[in-house]
């Protein structure tokens, strides 16, 4: 079975990029787990600023993402999986700011965002499961939003 996406030069099959997604997902979801992010009141501690733990969290993280953004593409011809490196053009409009604004609110409410709120399901927390569901929600909400102002643009 082959996942060839439009437009894109992918010759690798389905399962090693299957593959690397649950590695990744495995390894994101264990890092999260580790760092206690995936517990609220941890979250909540950082965000009112007493608890800066989490502060080396997310420098980690940056540093690690700048640095293979930043070398990858240099070191490699093209991905290990298919594809090519490109950037993603960015834009910073209405909607943007808005959905910045809802996502920021829901995730000062409930004290995770959505990576963490789905590994703590598996590290047992079920009452996460409430903001999973307030997660799935929105994105609901939000499809349907997009599919209604796609067709009347």
């Amino acid at each position: 079975m082959s996942l060839t996406p439009k437009n894109r030069d992918v010759e690798t099959s389905f399962w090693p990029r299957a593959l690397c997604a649950l590695a990744g997902g495995i390894l994101f979801g264990l890092g999260l787990a580790v760092s206690r992010m995936v517990r609220p009141e941890i979250v909540l501690e950082f965000l009112r600023l007493r608890d800066m733990g989490l502060l080396l969290v997310l420098g980690g993280a940056t540093g690690t993402c700048l640095l293979v953004f930043q070398l990858a593409p240099r070191a490699l011809k093209k991905p290990l999986l298919g594809g090519i490196f490109e950037r993603h053009p960015g834009h910073l409009d209405k909607r943007t700011i808005v959905g910045a604004a809802i996502f920021g609110a829901g995730w000062g409410l409930c004290g995770v965002c959505p990576g963490p709120a789905i590994a703590g399901l598996g590290a047992g927390l079920w009452p996460l499961a409430w903001a999973v569901l307030g997660l799935l929600a929105g994105a609901w909400l939000h499809g349907f939003y997009a599919s209604r102002s796609d067709r009347f643009s």
